[in-house]
């Protein structure tokens, strides 16, 4: 799935767990796991629930990374 599918008309990413230094979201199109650096945080508030569109930066990371290592 594109990571436009998983963003677009408002589309939403929920807190799953945290784990090793990462926030780990979903995404609620397509279903898709994606971590977030607590380093690359700051002092930025991240919600249980949010708009998918700002976390599209850790969503292209790790799609990356994923293809990356097929």
């Amino acid at each position: 799935m594109s990571i436009t599918d998983m963003v677009r008309d408002n589309a939403k990413v929920s807190f799953e767990y945290f784990r090793d230094d990462k926030l780990w979201y979903k995404t609620e199109v397509g279903g898709f796991l994606f971590p977030v650096p607590v380093g690359e945080i700051g002092s930025a508030t991240f919600k249980k629930e949010d708009k998918a569109m700002l976390f599209m930066r850790y969503i292209r990371k790790y799609q990356d990374a994923i293809a990356k290592d097929e």
